[in-house]
């Protein structure tokens, strides 16, 4: 709590203010700017592969529990299964936690259900194939081979599992896709998926795919306010590195912004 002091928390209302701006922007319909984040905008293809090949997807979200990492794979999952029920591509979705083997049916059927081809939703599509990390590993790289999958999403955290998993999927000829913010094993779907999402691009997929108003403004105000943090830092480097300066007029701000500087500490 030695933070918790009242120039803080004018800063954190300062920002939440900036952030709520463009929340309520963005659902009085102003347009906001996205960066184009490649692998995101990749899922269509992977799905069209998949069903051009007459072969399933595998998405796998992650070893964890229900987690916030592991809440944003399952919805990137409700976006994918959303295009594999319009298409009418078969997806397999292998867990290693029973709530988010429950969860994730529950996405599924009503992704599915959404689109109107209730009866297209296979239950033992949805599979639960152990807690035990390497023993679910096993499992996955099983459905891999035998289902021969044209499309493998690897979203949500990873571990040591990460390579062998990607390495399969190359090897049955899947096209990649993964994500995680587990920092130790984006080296591993760098090197073996055809795309990869990196640090808050992770996060930012619900907005990015879902395009709701709020998480866009909520997205963008945050972006806003973490380039005015940068911008505070950086002034407030350059001025308390400077020497004490004693001269009057246009220079002498830079004294009362080191001192305002130093109020926020």
């Amino acid at each position: 709590m030695d933070h918790a002091t009242w120039p803080t928390g004018t800063l954190v209302g300062l920002l939440s203010i900036l952030i709520l701006y463009k929340i309520f922007s963005a659902r009085m319909g102003k347009e906001l700017f996205i960066r184009k984040i490649p692998g995101l905008s990749a899922i269509e293809e992977a799905v069209g592969r998949a069903t051009e090949m007459g072969r399933p997807m595998v998405f796998v979200p992650g070893i964890g529990g229900l987690s916030l990492a592991t809440l944003q794979a399952l919805s990137i999952l409700k976006y994918v299964t959303s295009i594999a029920a319009k298409y009418r591509t078969r997806i397999i979705v292998p867990t290693i936690d029973s709530v988010v083997y429950t969860v994730a049916e529950e996405i599924t059927k009503d992704a599915y259900t959404a689109q109107g081809v209730p009866e297209q939703f296979n239950p033992d599509d949805i599979r639960y194939l152990s807690d035990d990390q390497f023993a679910f590993a096993s499992g996955v790289v099983g459905i891999l081979n035998r289902e021969k999958a044209a499309s493998n999403f690897m979203f949500g955290l990873f571990a040591a599992e990460a390579l062998i998993l990607a390495e399969t999927g190359h090897q049955v000829g899947a096209m990649q896709i993964a994500g995680t913010p587990s920092i130790l094993q984006i080296p591993f779907f760098i090197t073996a998926a055809d795309y990869t999402i990196i640090g808050d691009e992770f996060y930012a997929a619900s907005a990015y795919l879902s395009r709701e108003p709020t998480l866009l403004g909520s997205l963008v105000g945050q972006d806003y306010a973490k380039a005015l943090v940068i911008l505070v830092i950086l002034a407030g480097i350059l001025t308390v590195s400077m020497p004490p300066l004693h001269l009057h007029g246009a220079l002498s701000f830079l004294n009362h912004f080191a001192d305002w500087v130093n109020w926020f500490k």
